[in-house]
């Protein structure tokens, strides 16, 4: 078996307890959202139903009501408490003028076996979930399967230099799998193709959060549900001279008194279908940040 490969059991369950603690330490993925919807108003595409898949406590959703206030969005996500606690948000609608009285639906599942029927989603968005799945190509194939023709495809993910201090720490330390694998953003796009999508854009920002100890930004890591959920991950807990000893080696990258943890941020879009005929009309072309 391969060490790397997600327990989907482990995912959700981790999930599960991070849903409340979740809003307080998610910046990052809020930013990731933010700028996600930025790029809404460069697309000239009015979709019905939209599908946010992996909508964790539901953040994106606003982003989604505001730009598509008529459209009917079903929020899905692996864990139940997610799920829970994006429903109980529900209320704002009722506050904001520009939420509209489009449907709102929410799904339990898997991305990686989505419960829809074929061509019955106009769009699909997916902030920071796809590196949550083992099969891209399998995910990939039913992400389009689910997608109406002409159809639009919007994620992003995080790629190979995501916490890229911490892999190398831990790599010091022992030969257990301790972070995730990210997939290139190359061979995404590739996958995109092979899945039978068209004018897939691609690009990338790396973001750099920044901490005061180690022991915070593992407190991040758990408030968020980013648990260890490889299956060759360490059983057993780390012992007191362990973490002293993992704390010294990442202590070497403190830069201007700080300890940073690096993110790269990985987006994505294509369209189910043939090539649109007028790039003006469907294809932005997005340039990554300086």
């Amino acid at each position: 078996m391969d060490n790397l490969i997600l327990d989907k059991r482990q995912v959700r369950r981790a999930f599960d307890r991070a849903a409340r603690s979740y809003d307080a330490a998610a910046a990052l993925q809020r930013e990731v959202c933010d700028r996600m919807v930025e790029r809404l108003a460069l697309l000239k595409f009015v979709p019905h139903t939209i599908l946010d898949a992996g909508c964790g406590t539901g953040y994106g959703l606003q982003g989604l009501r505001r730009h598509y206030p008529e459209a009917h969005v079903v929020a899905l996500d692996l864990a139940p408490a997610m799920l829970a606690t994006a429903r109980g948000k529900e209320g704002w609608r009722r506050w904001l003028p520009w939420a509209g009285r489009g449907r709102q639906s929410y799904l339990c599942g898997d991305l990686e076996a989505l419960p829809l029927r074929a061509g019955c989603i106009d769009m699909l968005w997916s902030n920071l979930a796809v590196q949550w799945c083992n099969d891209l190509p399998a995910l990939f194939a039913g992400m389009h399967r689910v997608l109406a023709p002409d159809g639009l495809l919007m994620f992003s993910t995080f790629g190979p230099d995501t916490l890229k201090e911490l892999r190398q720490a831990f790599g010091e330390l022992d030969g257990y799998p301790h972070v995730s694998r990210f997939t290139d953003m190359h061979d995404i796009g590739d996958a995109l193709v092979h899945a039978g999508f068209s004018a897939p854009v691609m690009d990338m920002d790396r973001i750099t959060l920044t901490y005061d100890d180690l022991a915070q930004l593992m407190r991040d890591l758990k408030a968020i549900g980013a648990h260890n959920a490889t299956a060759g991950r360490r059983k057993g807990m780390m012992g007191k001279g362990e973490w002293r000893r993992l704390q010294a080696i990442y202590e070497t990258q403190r830069r201007n008194g700080k300890l940073p943890a690096t993110y790269e941020v990985v987006y994505g879009h294509a369209w189910r279908g043939e090539k649109p005929t007028s790039a003006d009309e469907r294809v932005v072309h997005f340039m990554p940040r300086r």
